[in-house]
């Protein structure tokens, strides 16, 4: 069967759908990762939508109750990478590295059909796969992450496999330009220069912060293009707000080359009501009756 294939502007209102979810999230429980989702959901809304190759979800839609750690007694644990579709080749295989991202990966799964509205609602409520930080149990996700940039290297490493096995099929990872301060995503970068890993995709959102403030005054990773190029990579820049020139990157010919797509983004993107609290930008609280009153009045407005 063919895939469907979705207009710029229908993409476009996804990644408002995504962005709408989270503050709803934020507004009912007192805050949220908004930002995240304001800087990545055009990427993820264009990955899902446009530029992946994935199978049907086979995850449960209305997601299931943690059973525990893999162990001895526990071996048919929940993987949250059923929610992308089967694993094999030729199916892409996707790599969500920020574990703060989890809402707004779930919310994008949620957009575009892979968890229902009843699985929606059981986000970051006790029991559920669905935590605030997701893990390799939580919808959407292949691996435990965090901010060592772990999963970068175990992207290369299944894209590295495949090549071995000669398999068809592109692996893709999403980082934050926050995880760029980690010396482990040079290694890996390294590597998948030095095997010549052209079936892998590293997509970067470069929306300036992290959680002590702004990167660049924390600890500047700039010039990320010329860094990523003198690493082998293929590397492609891009406004991470543009639909089209999103998929044109991660289209971009990179033969003997991992690519990588470096999406500068604004963190308040969609919603412009946060451009004053620049101040606290990574978890946004939404507490007092005035921040309350506030978001709902934008909500509201939103389509």
């Amino acid at each position: 069967m063919a895939k469907k294939t979705y207009t710029n502007e229908e993409i476009q209102r996804t990644a408002n759908k995504i962005r709408k979810q989270v503050l709803k999230f934020a507004i009912e429980r007192g805050g949220c990762y908004i930002t995240q989702t304001n800087s990545s959901a055009e990427t993820l809304a264009t990955l899902y939508l446009d530029v992946m190759n994935l199978g049907d979800s086979l995850g449960d839609p209305d997601g299931i109750l943690f059973p525990g750690v893999p162990g001895p007694d526990n071996m048919d644990f929940p993987r949250g990478s059923l929610y992308n579709g089967p694993t094999q080749a030729p199916y892409d295989r996707f790599f969500l590295s920020p574990a703060h991202y989890a809402c707004t990966l779930y919310c994008t799964l949620f957009a575009v059909g892979r968890i229902s509205e009843t699985g929606i609602e059981r986000f970051n409520k006790d029991g559920w796969i669905f935590e605030q930080i997701g893990a390799e149990h939580s919808p959407g996700f292949e691996t435990t992450a965090g901010s060592l940039a772990q999963t970068i290297s175990v992207a290369c490493g299944t894209a590295h496999a495949r090549k071995l096995k000669g398999e068809e099929g592109t692996i893709w990872c999403f980082m934050s330009d926050g995880e760029l301060e980690e010396g482990q995503l040079w290694e890996a970068i390294q590597a998948a220069a030095f095997y010549k890993l052209d079936n892998f995709v590293l997509v970067c959102d470069i929306n300036g912060q992290q959680i002590e403030g702004p990167t660049k005054e924390i600890m500047n990773t700039q010039p990320l293009y010329d860094r990523f190029t003198a690493f082998g990579a293929k590397t492609v820049e891009i406004d991470g707000h543009d639909i089209q020139a999103i998929k044109d990157a991660c289209r971009t010919a990179h033969p003997g080359q991992p690519l990588v797509v470096l999406c500068n983004t604004k963190p308040t993107h969609g919603m412009p009501f946060l451009d004053k609290r620049t101040e606290r930008l990574h978890f946004v609280n939404v507490k007092t009756p005035e921040q309350i009153a506030e978001a709902k009045a934008f909500y509201d407005s939103m389509e």
